[in-house]
């Protein structure tokens, strides 16, 4: 994470918070020293952010800091919170801690009645983790695999229960409710192939890359299976 980057997310932290945030709570959540903190927070001193730091106790914003406001209404708000639980209960580490820092940035700068409303009282949205259990360990390596257009090394064990290897080009990643399922281009079927996350046993990123084209593509494999 870039400096700046950092800095405007302490900035964050402190204004979602309504208690003294400590150094080592800012430190464990952007994953840095406490040394690197004290020197981030100095700088945002310096810089004019109002910061209030007391030894041994820890930071918060002055109280009458100004945040800008966020024109959401109590509608947009509970839309986005629901599709932040989601992310946070069915997919991968990586994305359940950036739906986190979201949901952080949305509260920091909440108007007081629907900070109360919504952050205080969570019960209103119940999102069950209905995938537990499920999943795969390897969501964010896919994920990235999906970005980079790599090729992986696929070990999987197939609905007979028969262990199969393979070469994939991973597409996408569709939830279908109860299942997330891997769509990929299968190499040694020459095919689009479906992988349920749960049924993978070993996963590996190759540094072969792939391109997509018209008829090799998600959107392709969509248009196939899944257009009425």
């Amino acid at each position: 994470m870039k400096k700046a980057e950092r800095l405007f997310q302490i900035v964050t932290m402190l204004r979602g918070r309504r208690s003294v945030v400590t150094a080592k709570q800012l430190a464990d959540m952007l994953e840095v020293t406490e040394r690197t903190i004290y020197r981030d927070i100095q700088d945002l001193i310096y810089s004019g952010v109002p910061i209030d730091s007391e030894a041994g106790i820890g930071y918060r914003l002055k109280p009458k800091h100004s945040v800008p406001p966020l024109m959401f209404d109590e509608t947009e708000l509970e839309a986005l919170l629901l599709g932040v639980r989601m992310v946070q209960g069915w997919s991968g580490e990586s994305m359940a801690k950036a739906a986190e820092s979201a949901l952080n940035k949305i509260h920091s700068v909440l108007p007081e009645n629907l900070h109360l409303k919504h952050v205080q009282k969570p019960e209103w949205l119940i999102v069950p983790n209905l995938d537990e259990g499920r999943s795969s360990k390897y969501n964010d390596l896919i994920a990235d695999a999906i970005k980079n257009k790599l090729k992986c090394d696929l070990a999987y064990t197939r609905e007979d229960g028969q262990q199969s290897n393979r070469i994939i080009w991973p597409l996408g990643v569709i939830y279908w409710g109860r299942t997330w399922t891997l769509i990929a281009w299968c190499e040694k079927r020459a095919a689009y192939r479906m992988f349920r996350l749960d049924r993978i046993n070993l996963l590996k990123t190759l540094t072969d890359s792939y391109q997509t084209k018209p008829n090799l593509s998600l959107k392709h494999y969509l248009s196939l299976y899944c257009d009425e």
